[in-house]
């Protein structure tokens, strides 16, 4: 399930013109764009594949591309450029069709005005300025929510926002083909973790299944010792392991057994197509142990990952797992446990009992065994470490009744200065945006989950053009935010939603 790259998923490069302009301008047209999708191919900023197509001249040609771009499935979305003036009434049976998002590109071929030498096949020619404006229209009027990039392709900050809308393409991709495996059913008597499946396949694409705990089990009888054995190995050099479970410690078999739980579970997965995964500790019908470390190892791996059935949380994880691939940082399954409400330095320890995902540690984790009171079973053995100081944003999503929700809220993520040798469990500490009194009231009046997707490689446009493709709501809470705008802006979006 890793996500190393995006590269195997294709952007279209689809440039609309016209026949009155003659051959020999249309011939140049396709020349223009054919360079501008080549450039953007090989920009770093950009991570999936830019594939350009034949100019669009008529509606019917319209129509064929967007309807191949439905049922392409390397195909995650389209960058759309008037290199000419492509009268957009063409455009409406395409996009009305159209299935899979797309970009607008409000760029020309040549960066400068050639002023000694401009003349009238130069202004025919490089019509974007108005071009577009036709084209946008029958999108707004359409009410199709898509991403305008204005600039020419050297420009930076073009490529760059080309990139940002891509991934969350890519999410929007993995999202509407998703299918979480829940081992279990949901916490008991938790509110914010259930939600509407069937909407939610409607919605956004994805599919939940539930499993019997024993289902998992019988997966894992079937792990052979060999199996085991190649996964103790990996451990050993790859962690700071204690002694206690090392080979030749008294507590190894602890340790085997959480890699039977691993190996089992991925087995599982890989076999039946999910990407993503749930368990609780209220439901562990054959298990010796809760499935902490195999959990942590799983979803650095690229696996999606909510706790106590939170199925939610758990595509939500995968979806930014493809979305960063290849971006500095990392994404985990986190929880605010605790605040430091010390006055002008109040902060939040962020945890879960076992499962932190081990792409956001800041160095080399230790595999150590401890006791925990919770799930009535085995001590489980759990890996450890804190995240490093940078920026991060925390992301959840709720299911409001006749919408899903995304709330975020940007956060400073704060270095430890402390030791806690007490504390057995992976953990992150943050500042959150504007201040901890006003992210905390924003999240609360906005129905926040208390489990979220923790990313330090994502930001908040990342998750702008996600919401915006899947026509999601987003409430975002940041450095600017206002408790009375904030649920001025709740307020707003109840009439906008009904």
């Amino acid at each position: 399930m890793a996500v190393s790259n995006l590269k195997n998923h294709e952007v279209w490069f689809v440039t609309g013109s016209q026949h009155l302009y003659g051959p020999k301008t249309l011939e140049k047209v396709a020349q223009n764009s054919q360079t501008i999708a080549e450039y953007l191919n090989d920009s770093s900023d950009i991570p999936v594949t830019i594939k350009w197509k034949p100019t669009v001249k008529t509606a019917d040609e319209i129509t064929a591309i967007c309807k191949e771009a439905n049922t392409d499935g390397s195909c995650i979305g389209l960058v759309l450029w008037m290199h000419t003036f492509s009268p957009a009434k063409m455009w409406i049976e395409g996009l009305r069709v159209l299935d899979k998002p797309f970009l607008h590109l409000h760029t020309q071929f040549n960066r400068d005005i050639p002023w000694s030498d401009i003349d009238m096949n130069y202004m025919n020619l490089h019509q974007s300025a108005h071009g577009c404006r036709e084209f946008g229209f029958s999108c707004s009027r359409m009410r199709i929510n898509r991403r305008v990039v204005v600039g020419h392709r050297e420009d930076p900050s073009v490529p760059a926002q080309i990139g940002d809308w891509a991934r969350a393409a890519a999410g929007v991709a993995e999202l509407r083909q998703l299918k979480v495996a829940r081992f279990g059913d949901n916490m008991r008597d938790v509110a914010v973790t259930e939600g509407d499946k069937v909407e939610a396949k409607l919605r956004l694409g994805v599919t939940v299944d539930g499993f019997g705990v024993g289902d998992l089990v019988e997966s894992m009888d079937a792990v052979s010792d060999s199996d085991i054995d190649s996964l103790i190995e990996e451990i050993v050099s790859n962690y700071s392991v204690v002694p206690e479970l090392q080979p030749s410690g008294e507590r190894h078999e602890s340790l085997r057994y959480s890699a039977r739980i691993e190996h089992g579970i991925r087995s599982f997965l890989d076999d039946r197509g999910y990407a993503a995964f749930t368990t609780t500790f209220e439901d562990l019908h054959g298990l010796k142990q809760l499935p902490g470390f195999a959990v942590q190892r799983l979803m650095k791996a690229g696996y999606g990952f909510g706790a106590e059935g939170d199925w939610k949380t758990s595509a939500l994880l995968r979806t930014c797992k493809v979305m960063g691939a290849g971006l500095k940082g990392g994404a985990s399954f986190m929880e605010d446990y605790t605040y430091h409400l010390e006055e002008g330095n109040q902060m939040v320890l962020g945890a879960h009992m076992l499962e932190v995902c081990e792409s956001i540690a800041a160095a080399k984790p230790s595999v150590e065994i401890h006791r925990l009171g919770i799930g009535k079973r085995e001590d489980p053995i759990r890996s450890l470490f804190t995240a490093p100081a940078g920026n991060a944003i925390n992301i959840s999503m709720m299911d409001m009744g006749n919408r899903f929700r995304l709330l975020a809220n940007e956060l400073d993520v704060k270095a430890f200065d402390k030791k806690m040798p007490k504390l057995p469990v992976a953990c992150a500490l943050w500042a959150p945006k504007p201040d901890l009194a006003t992210s905390a009231a924003a999240w609360i009046q906005a129905g926040g989950a208390h489990h979220s997707v923790f990313t330090m490689a994502l930001n908040a446009d990342h998750l702008r053009d996600f919401a915006e493709m899947l026509n999601m709501e987003l409430l975002l809470i940041d450095a600017n935010t206002d408790i009375n705008e904030f649920k001025k802006e709740i307020r707003i979006n109840e009439v906008y939603y009904q």
